[in-house]
């Protein structure tokens, strides 16, 4: 199983920017794919989740809004496209694996910083 995220990436503030996970190794569509993200100097935090089975996503609180979560099951990849940016969206986001039946993020990604900077 690996999840292989895009790379770094710079943008200025009010751009948008779309952070990729591609899924090989496993049937993409058997398990949800998560986002957490890192803020320099902090802890994680659960952004979310999506359902590669039909597109679902279950944001959190915190991260409705100016988020949004796709896949496209043809590639087996899974997307956070993060709009509107700000300073504060400086981060180092990662996509999990979930399993549907014990809930364990069990595969994760390496990360994709994501910098936000005029």
């Amino acid at each position: 199983v690996q999840l292989v995220q895009s790379g770094v990436e710079l943008r200025n503030p009010g751009a948008s920017v779309k952070v990729s996970c591609k899924a090989s190794g496993y049937t993409f569509t058997s398990y949800y794919i998560d986002w957490v993200r890192q803020v320099p100097g902090q802890g994680l935090e659960w952004m979310g989740r999506i359902d590669p089975e039909d597109g679902e996503p279950n944001y959190a609180q915190k991260f409705q809004g100016r988020r949004t979560f796709s896949v496209d099951t043809s590639t087996s990849t899974a997307y956070v496209e993060l709009s509107s940016l700000r300073s504060e969206d400086t981060a180092v986001y990662y996509c999990a694996r979930r399993a549907r039946t014990t809930l364990a993020m069990d595969y994760w990604g390496e990360g994709a910083l994501v910098t936000v900077s005029s």
